[in-house]
């Protein structure tokens, strides 16, 4: 297994379907977290406006790269149309040790 970062950005204007696909979303990432291989994850809220998400991050280990993408591409903010684009790379934790 290898940690993974998962940052998405949301497309404009996507806060309703965001608001509805949120549940399920969170439940997909508590069964990652009951796995114990969530280190971390939240959305992006705006500067200007913090009731406002534009993206998520997610940091998860998964059993290799095409894991990873197979695992966001389900996402149901992928399939609600939320995210614009998931940019998926290795991740080395080194802090807090």
């Amino acid at each position: 297994m290898m940690l993974f970062m998962l940052m998405a950005t949301d497309n404009e204007g996507v806060s309703e379907e965001r608001a509805q696909a949120r549940p399920a979303h969170l439940a997909r990432l508590n069964e990652l977290q009951q796995q114990g291989r969530l280190l971390l994850a939240g959305p992006n809220p705006l500067p200007e406006n913090p009731d406002v998400m534009s993206g998520s991050l997610i940091v998860a280990e998964f059993d290799s790269l095409d894991a990873a993408e197979a695992w966001a591409s389900e996402d149901p903010y992928v399939e609600a149309g939320v995210y614009a684009e998931v940019l998926i790379r290795p991740f080395k934790k080194v802090f807090p040790q």
